[in-house]
């Protein structure tokens, strides 16, 4: 995935760029700039490096005045959005690398750049870009976003949240909202019955990521929010999706699921105990529900995988949230992949495969890896 990623930024995407510039430079000369986005190292550049290297060099090409050059930006995407830009796989990541420029030249043109975040997010996502402002200018920044929630665009409104993240992937983390979430609390208050599916999903991605760091507050929130509206329940239930993986007994409780007194894994069984890098690990069991009445049950399976120093690093997978009749018997097989893929290292070693049942982890069994 990080490898297609990267190669959004494409001979054809820079072409495309380089005539968006031409429109607002008489002086600007296409080969030069292709030259100097493709350098030597160009191929061993990640997305990221390639997202920064292209914002430094369309910055050389644009006024050396940062208020001009923003005007010049607006430009640049009016021309974009008139010669097709949507035509590029990915198109809203394509172009992160205009905000990237606000974002490296623009940390002490506050108002200016406060605008254009506004401007361009509808073009290609700021979320990446605001997070210094936030770090820097946290309490005018946080105002500002607050205005954001009422936006008309939800592109705008998403911004409001996503931006406000305090773990957002791939981009830097806000340690302040990580040690203390109030101050973006009353930014997902306003956003939760959001009209926009899009922009309530980036409010349950922004309480789960508190729920990693103050679990006790999204609890809070979850316990205020649910039942209120089915908008509000698919965001609680999204958002508590660590704390579920967790087995928090409280988050548990709050979604219906009871200690699993009543319920057995029977027969686990691997298909095969040594495996290869490469198999895959098939298993299977028996649920029992030997309670008179139906049980609601959440059913995981965890990988405990060999880490490189002999320590084991746990992984939850999600079977099945359904209700399980009484009295019944349910076979459960699965399928686990050990193929060799770039977002995990295996090791060979011994692993540990456990079923959870709400939480609980009834039975395990171990099992090898070899080369």
């Amino acid at each position: 995935m990080a490898e297609l990623f990267k190669n959004l930024f494409s001979k054809e995407l820079m072409c495309n760029v380089s005539e968006s510039i031409a429109h607002v430079n008489c002086d600007f000369y296409k080969q030069d700039f292709l030259s100097k986005i493709f350098i030597e190292s160009w191929e061993e550049m990640e997305f990221k490096e390639r997202m920064h290297h292209i914002a430094m060099v369309v910055r050389t090409q644009l006024s050396d005045d940062f208020n001009e050059c923003v005007n010049e930006l607006y430009l640049m995407i009016t021309y974009l959005k008139s010669s097709g830009a949507d035509k590029f796989k990915f198109a809203e990541l394509a172009y992160i690398f205009i905000p990237d420029i606000i974002e490296k030249y623009g940390m002490e043109h506050f108002d200016t750049s406060v605008v254009a975040f506004e401007a361009i997010t509808p073009f290609t996502s700021c979320e990446f870009a605001v997070r210094p402002f936030i770090i820097q200018y946290q309490d005018e920044m946080l105002d500002k976003v607050m205005e954001w929630t009422k936006h008309e665009n939800e592109h705008v409104r998403r911004l409001a949240s996503e931006g406000s993240r305090s773990r957002l992937p791939w981009g830097m983390a806000i340690q302040s909202l990580k040690s203390n979430p109030e101050p973006v609390l009353p930014i997902l208050e306003a956003l939760k019955n959001d009209s926009s599916e899009y922009v309530r999903k980036s409010v349950a991605n922004n309480l789960n990521d508190i729920s990693k760091d103050n679990p006790e507050t999204v609890i809070e929130v979850a316990k205020r929010w649910k039942g209120n509206t089915k908008e509000t329940d698919w965001i609680v239930k999204h958002a508590c999706r660590t704390l579920l993986k967790a087995g928090n007994s409280e988050v548990l409780q709050l979604f219906g699921f009871a200690p699993p007194d009543k319920i057995e894994v029977n027969d686990l069984t691997l298909i095969n105990e040594n495996l290869k890098m490469g198999d895959e690990l098939e298993f299977s069991f028996s649920l029992n529900n030997l309670s008179s009445k139906s049980e609601k049950v959440r059913l995981e399976y965890a990988i405990y995988y060999m880490k490189k120093n002999g320590s084991l690093s746990k992984k939850v997978y999600k079977i099945s949230e359904k209700e399980y009749a009484a009295n019944s018997v349910t076979k459960v097989v699965r399928k686990q992949s050990f193929k060799i893929v770039t977002t995990r290292k295996f090791y060979v070693g011994e692993h540990i495969l456990s079923v959870i049942i709400n939480g609980q982890e009834i039975e395990e069994r171990t099992f090898e890896l070899n080369v």
